[in-house]
């Protein structure tokens, strides 16, 4: 009898599945989370790559901007404000007639961009120049020209162009023009008033304070959506929070910093402020909605563009100065 021992057999004629050893485990080293998977010590896992590259990005906001160049920007711009304001004054219309003129150009251009409006730019400049310059210098009744001209240059440039959407591209550039330069404009009305800094100030800080009580108490209390279609993040608790807010503002700033001033004025001042603020921060949320955009523009890093600032200021700018002329002269 042929006897065959235990390894005459060669391996290559074996059965495939017989070649291999059943150890009950796969050959290949299983990974756990957080192991190196038996590669080279020095070599960093998936998770801690991960984890460092996140360290390295910048730090966002919930609406996804950048937290640090915000706030970096917020201070540059507030230290601008304050240096012009309170130093030399007519700075300030300078200050005040780069912002219409930049807001301008970026509507323009967005407007252009997205919905193909050809509004005639080259007027819409001269009257953001125009209109504050001449509401700081001759007053009022001359700003209010001054929107009347460049509503007809806007209508004579556009002839240049054939006929077709003139009048798409003329209402929208006489909206631009009095959405931006000239509202505008009651800002160097309030600043040509002998206390001038001083009702900017009360100004600057109603509106500012209604936007960060809506967001403290929205963010905190906030349940109710106040235009979900619009902006879904604004609610009726927030708005209550910016309205309080403002109205304590408004009254301390009257009560000790507007000349005659009296703290009841200062709580209609910053209600009243406090509720433009909110309907104008609707209003541009509503024109980039139409547009299909997040932002205005891109110039102020973290904060988006020049537009995205003013949304809030320039409705407010009109009441502001409406109501001190009531109630402490212009």
């Amino acid at each position: 009898m042929l006897r065959v021992t235990r390894y005459s057999v060669p391996v290559d004629l074996l059965p495939r599945s017989a070649s291999r050893p059943r150890t009950g485990h796969s050959q290949q080293p299983r990974c756990y989370q957080g192991a190196t998977c038996g590669t080279d010590p020095d070599t960093p896992s998936v998770q801690e790559t991960s984890l460092a590259q996140s360290d390295q990005q910048p730090r966002k906001q919930r609406g996804g901007r950048n937290l640090q160049a915000a706030i970096g920007v917020g201070v540059g711009l507030g230290a601008v404000i304050v240096a012009s304001l309170f130093f030399v004054k007519v700075l300030f219309l300078v200050v005040v007639v780069a912002a219409a003129a930049v807001g301008v150009w970026e509507l323009s251009s967005r407007l252009t961009e997205r919905k193909g409006i050809a509004a005639p730019l080259y007027p819409l400049l001269a009257g953001a120049v125009a209109m504050p310059a001449l509401g700081y210098w001759a007053g009022a009744q001359w700003a209010a020209a001054a929107l009347a001209v460049t509503g007809l240059a806007i209508m004579v440039r556009r002839m240049k162009q054939p006929p077709e959407n003139y009048l798409r591209d003329i209402t929208a550039g006489i909206f631009t023009a009095f959405y931006v330069p000239f509202l505008a404009t009651f800002v160097a009305l309030m600043l040509a008033a002998d206390d001038g800094p001083q009702r900017i100030l009360l100004f600057l800080i109603v509106t500012i304070c209604s936007d960060t009580g809506a967001y403290a108490v929205g963010y905190k209390f906030g349940k109710n959506k106040l235009a979900p279609t619009i902006s879904p993040g604004k609610t009726r608790e927030g708005l209550a929070g910016g309205v309080g807010l403002s109205m304590i503002a408004g009254a301390l700033i009257m009560q000790y910093v507007i000349e005659d001033g009296q703290w009841w004025q200062g709580l209609i001042l910053g209600g009243c402020a406090a509720v433009t603020a909110t309907l104008g921060d609707l209003a541009e949320s509503m024109i980039k909605r139409d547009l299909g955009i997040k932002d205005m523009g891109t110039l102020l890093p973290g904060h988006g563009g020049i537009m995205d600032r003013l949304d809030s200021l320039l409705p407010t700018a009109p009441v502001v100065w409406l109501l001190l002329a009531a109630f402490v002269g212009s």
